[in-house]
């Protein structure tokens, strides 16, 4: 009897680490069109950052209570709450100068485009320091180490 008591109490109280059972640190995107990053986690902390651009890769640190400690493509670290974030990952492009984007995961392979830092896209497989990127519709691979949002967080 105690065993089914011990039982039902596990399901009846929901676990917060639950909620998100992923392994820190991991990758995630703003999906609103507005989102606040905040000094703490929770409403009544100060608003730090406001993003407006949807698609933006974050790499989540921490979880608490239904927000994320999150650290954006410049090492800006703050709250953001979790509705205002998508599992869809995405990359943007970094570094210094044009980032050739091409048909296969190759040097020789075809030029496509040239990508200028800051381009976000969605991000595909990832393969031999080479990574599929969708920008708007436009695909091809990027070189990996100019992917902030590519490979473990």
């Amino acid at each position: 009897m105690l065993c089914l008591l011990a039982f039902a109490a596990l399901f009846a109280v929901p676990d917060a680490r639950a909620q998100d059972s992923r392994t820190l640190p991991y990758w995630m995107s703003i999906s609103a069109e507005e989102a606040r990053m905040r000094v703490g986690a929770g409403r009544q902390y100060p608003v730090e950052w406001v993003y407006r651009r949807p698609g933006l890769p974050v790499k989540v640190l921490r979880s608490f209570q239904g927000w994320r400690l999150v650290e954006d493509p410049d090492g800006t670290q703050g709250w953001i709450y979790d509705s205002l974030l998508s599992q869809q990952r995405t990359a943007m492009v970094i570094g210094e100068g044009l980032v050739p984007m091409r048909e296969t995961g190759a040097d020789s392979a075809a030029l496509r485009w040239n990508l200028e830092p800051g381009v976000i896209g969605e991000l595909g497989e990832c393969a031999r320091n080479w990574c599929e990127l969708n920008v708007n519709g436009a695909r091809g691979w990027v070189m990996q180490d100019r992917l902030w949002g590519a490979g473990e967080p």
